[in-house]
């Protein structure tokens, strides 16, 4: 299964709710989307180099602690908290804190796409 970004207006999501809902009432067998719909100015926001380049990192290591991170992607926690803000908006990364025995708690960051593919549409 592969994550789609989609561009789109709200009429586009709702056109394919439409779909799936008329696959519902045909009791058709329904294959699992995941889908993700957002504005066109917004996908060129996640777009960015420095995104991919943190999106590609997750990818690979799944679960990072955020000093990890950081340090990895020789990013500030400004830029670095920016960015992880605007992929977890996108429900691409989940953002929690976790126990760190002996030293109080850490942020952990989790891709929630694991490494399926990403593909990125845009409807005009």
């Amino acid at each position: 299964m592969t994550v789609e970004l989609k561009a789109g207006t709200l009429s586009n999501f709702f056109a394919s709710a439409k779909e799936t809902a008329k696959e519902i009432d045909a009791e058709q067998r329904l294959t699992p989307k995941n889908i993700i719909w957002i504005a066109p100015s917004d996908l060129i926001v996640i777009l960015k180099p420095e995104r991919t380049k943190l999106i590609q990192y997750l990818r690979k290591k799944k679960k990072v602690v955020y000093s990890e991170l950081m340090s990895a992607m020789e990013r500030t926690p400004v830029s670095l908290n920016n960015d992880l803000k605007i992929l977890s908006q996108y429900q691409l990364v989940k953002i929690f804190k976790e126990p760190n025995p002996g030293h109080g708690v850490h942020k952990v960051i989790e891709s929630t796409f694991g490494d399926e593919k990403i593909e990125f549409k845009a409807v005009i």
